[in-house]
């Protein structure tokens, strides 16, 4: 009843995403519970065996599968992002990738016991640093820009030059210790390779000369580019088996660079495709394991041979291929302990572990729980240490939330200049010039451009920020605004000021489909607010105490005041909304509101009124 294949899909897919939603939730590395999960359902308690529940169809599903997320994540690589670190960038998938290839070759033979054949296969294929993992742990760690653009730069080129290094050194030892293999056979090998860059970029013009043009339907656009993404993988790969990878790379980038307005539409959906896929590969491919692979692993060979890729291999190939650039110690030390290998690795090193076995190679048989065992260790290892070390070297934004503010007036300027006076990571996007000036007057951080432009992408660092605002007095672009960032920021974390509307337009049904949550409550337009400030209400900033407590200020405060903000004592805040007016306060956290000045009036009153007894009693004197 439960050994369907069916049965098998549904149970990898919620098993997947719910290691993505228990990753997310207990802040751990993604990876490493999906592998926990394969590892239960596969060798452990035996539900499943995907080679051979999926039969012939397990690898083709794993490949394709593979080829999709390399595209995907090579749809990042735009050459604007590498502005000033080309040559570090150069020097590590060139020079880096061949010290790692000839370091990692000689520590398999001399440490792992692995043939010299064996050996270069896994060292070509250990220089892989894939996007499957290292994506993930960079949103995890909140690195600065240039560590952040190093990494995934390497990670994602590197992929697919590794699986390709794997073959050359598999071709080149063929072609030295068989007679049978021929020059002829070695040179249509690097003939394949160009090649497959060539339908790259010949598929990633072609959508978009297709895109650009308007041949194509918005309804069809996704769906395409899924298609032709298959269809270069298949014809690249049936040329020469792992070219597939470098041809879907080659096609992402062409695309990336050549700015398709269209395509960073599509982007949200390609990243859903994507950690679907990812959830699902990886949690078949550790399910394949068996009891014998996972005995091996704690081989002390095997041990050793991983320390020393973690802590010899990639620092020493790092250090020296970094040498005379601009790169300071603490990027270069944070770029050297970092490289996890994921499931490129995994899948290709299957694929060679039966090659060279029907090659003759017995050693071969110990590829792949060498394989898992570095794949496991380095996404644990480097997965749990990635936000401590980089926060210890100075390379991590993780601290305190900001917050954006979208658009200048005088309540945004305000509020910014409380929020930043309580410590809170600040930033206003404006286009206008005058409210420019007014930021700088009052110390706010101002950024003078379109928030929702192309180019903001890369003048502006969106890292320190996880939640948006916006105050402008136009309600469609309120939330043009705030739906383009809820995929990036989620729901929670983009609010928009209320809609202005009459008692017979209500917005609550369309505010549930699209835009923010509404901010301080409904009916509280900008117009509302520049009102109360042009009448004197003051901005104030109120801290709880086991005294006072929250109850009391709400029982005490003035009327018509309005709540805008609860800033725990943690340094975390919220924003008071339509849907969370309820927010839970506590002693030590500072509520922000904007107030009537009754407080002010009642001090002017007083002062006026001592004044006045002071000029009669000098009066009553003389």
């Amino acid at each position: 009843m439960f050994d369907s294949i069916l049965f098998h899909l549904a149970l990898i897919g919620i098993l997947g995403i719910g290691s993505q939603w228990i990753a997310w939730r207990f802040r751990m590395p993604a990876i490493v519970v999906m592998s926990v999960a394969g590892l239960l359902i596969g060798p452990i308690f035996g539900v499943m065996v995907p080679e051979e529940d999926f039969g012939d169809l397990f690898q083709p599903i794993i490949s394709m599968a593979v080829a999709i997320i390399l595209f995907e994540g090579s749809l990042n690589l735009e050459f604007r992002e590498i502005r000033g670190l080309a040559k570090p960038v150069f020097r590590i998938i060139t020079l880096g990738a061949f010290l790692a290839w000839i370091f990692g070759s000689f520590t398999a033979y001399y440490v792992a016991g692995l043939s010299w054949a064996a050996a270069f296969v896994i060292g070509g294929l250990f220089i892989v640093t894939g996007p499957t993992v290292i994506l993930p742990l960079l949103r995890q760690a909140k690195l600065k820009p240039r560590p952040a653009a190093i990494l995934k730069w390497e990670g994602i080129v590197v992929d697919p030059l590794g699986a390709l290094l794997a073959v050359f050194a598999f071709e080149i030892i063929q072609f030295l210790t068989n007679p049978s293999v021929t020059i002829e056979a070695l040179l249509l090998f690097f003939v394949a390779s160009l090649f497959a860059i060539a339908i790259g970029w010949l598929f990633g013009r072609g959508i978009g000369y297709m895109f650009d043009n308007g041949y194509v339907p918005e309804f069809l656009k996704s769906p395409i580019v899924f298609a032709a993404v298959v269809a270069c993988f298949t014809l690249a790969d049936e040329v020469m088996h792992e070219t597939g990878l470098l041809a879907v790379t080659a096609m992402g980038m062409t695309l990336a660079n050549l700015h398709i307005a269209s395509l960073s539409d599509m982007r949200h959906f390609k990243e859903n495709i994507s950690v679907l896929l990812l959830s699902g590969i990886f949690i078949m491919i550790t399910a394949s394991l068996d009891r014998v692979t996972l005995l091996q692993i704690f081989n002390p060979n095997i041990i050793f041979y991983v320390i020393l890729m973690l802590f010899v291999v990639r620092p020493l190939s790092i250090w020296l291929s970094t040498m005379n650039t601009d790169l300071t110690y603490q990027e270069k030390a944070l770029v050297g302990w970092i490289a996890p290998r994921g499931i490129v690795a995994l899948t290709v090193a299957g694929y060679f572990a039966n090659v060279l076995e029907e090659a003759g190679y017995v050693d071969a048989a110990l590829i792949t729980p060498l394989t898992f065992a570095l794949v496991f260790a380095t996404v644990c290892v480097h997965g749990f240490t990635i936000g401590p070390i980089s926060k210890k070297l100075g390379l991590s934004l993780q601290g305190k939330p900001g917050v954006i503010i979208v658009g200048g007036n005088r309540f945004s300027n305000r509020f910014a200049k409380v929020l930043k006076d309580l410590n809170i990571e600040v930033l206003i996007a404006d286009p206008s010039i005058e409210y420019w000036f007014q930021a700088k007057n009052s110390g706010v951080p101002y950024f003078k451009g379109e928030i929702l432009s192309e180019q903001t992408e890369y003048t502006l660092d969106m890292t320190p920020y996880d939640k948006l605002i916006t105050t402008t007095d136009r309600d469609s672009y309120n939330s043009l605004v705030c739906t383009t960032f809820v995929p990036e920021m989620g729901r929670d974390n983009v609010y928009q000021l209320s809609w202005h509307v009459d008692e017979k337009a209500h917005p609550n049904d369309l505010v549930k489909r699209a835009g923010g949550k509404v901010l301080f409550g409904e009916g509280i337009t900008l117009e509302k607010l520049e009102e109360k400030i042009s009448e004197g209400y003051v901005f104030r900033k109120t801290k709880l105490t086991k005294k006072y407590s929250f109850s009391q200020y709400m029982k005490e405060r003035e009327n018509d005041t309005y709540l805008l903000a609860l800033v725990k004592e943690s340094g975390n805040f919220d924003f008071f909304s339509m849907e969370g007016m309820n927010l839970k306060a506590e002693p030590g956290d500072t509520i922000v509101s904007l107030a009537p000045p009754v407080k002010e009036m009642k001090k002017i009153h007083e002062r006026l009124q001592y004044q006045r007894e002071n000029n009669k009693s000098l009066s009553n004197k003389s």
